[in-house]
């Protein structure tokens, strides 16, 4: 390829975002779609959710995945939605061997919903194989840096690095007495973490980013347990500290609830303009 993939992170939400698109579903369409006409398919895309957890990382080396879920108390209608695809255990053997056995690989398969729900959007076809990667949640966001530095070969192989989860994620305030309601205006707290993250993120300001738990406003608040931003960090690890994390859609539900999307790497301001303009 003449040019990298980019790296992406996306706020999954609610598994409802399945069915109620709203503007994160809306954007995720489009980034598919621009996605595919500057940089054509990807080979195959390495997805990191936050809902795929291990004792250390894993990447599910099936050969077919099929949508999982993991989830309890919504619609019927979610459990008849479908994200049929392609395993990629070729690519895991290729990462297990490049990690030097840091990242193992299991035989097992199956995408959660932090994973199908975006690929609905973004490859709705379910056209592109799939290799989701189990991250282990106790460890930092350094740590998780460098789980992404071992990946960071993979765009200029043709592979789209996905990182599924959500810039903020304190379930107790969106099902709180009183529950919001999903179009609430934003609460002050989310408001400052989602800025701080924004402008600290586009100074590549990697020390602070690490340590978000000590600097960002709210920060515990709005990540009362962080394992929906650790996957932010290991895409930032793919791209390394060379280039700033490029927020590329920000929108809310609940009042709380960011769904902001990042672009990282070298590929991540053309497709930011490209974004502006479709």
């Amino acid at each position: 390829m003449s040019t990298p993939f980019p790296i992406i992170f996306v706020s999954h939400g609610s598994p409802m975002t399945a069915l109620e698109p709203r503007e994160a579903g809306a954007f995720m369409q489009r980034l598919g779609e621009t996605m595919t006409r500057q940089f054509g398919k990807p080979r195959a895309v390495l997805a990191v959710s936050a809902h795929g957890l291990a004792s250390r990382p894993t990447l599910l080396a099936a050969a077919r995945h099929e949508a999982v879920y993991d989830f309890g108390g919504f619609s019927p209608a979610l459990y008849t939605l479908r994200y049929d695809a392609a395993g990629a255990p070729g690519l895991a053997d290729d990462i297990v061997r490049a990690s030097s056995g840091a990242i193992q690989a299991h035989p097992g398969g199956g995408l959660d919903h932090g994973i199908w729900t975006p690929l609905r959007y973004i490859y709705p076809e379910a056209d592109v194989p799939v290799l989701p990667l189990a991250f282990v949640p106790t460890q930092s966001p350094a740590q998780q840096f460098e789980l992404g530095r071992m990946l960071a070969t993979l765009p200029d192989q043709g592979v789209l690095v996905l990182a599924s989860g959500s810039i903020t994620h304190n379930l107790r305030r969106v099902f709180g007495a009183p529950a919001p309601a999903i179009d609430a205006d934003e609460a002050p707290e989310s408001a400052a973490f989602r800025s701080w993250f924004e402008r600290t993120a586009a100074a590549a300001d990697w020390p602070a980013l690490l340590a978000y738990r000590r600097q960002a406003p709210f920060a515990q608040d709005m990540h009362p347990t962080d394992e929906h931003l650790l996957p932010w960090f290991v895409a930032a690890g793919a791209a390394g500290t060379a280039y700033p994390a490029l927020r590329i859609h920000d929108s809310l539900t609940f009042g709380v609830l960011g769904m902001d999307a990042y672009a990282f790497g070298a590929s991540a301001p053309s497709l930011r303009a490209a974004l502006q303009t479709a």
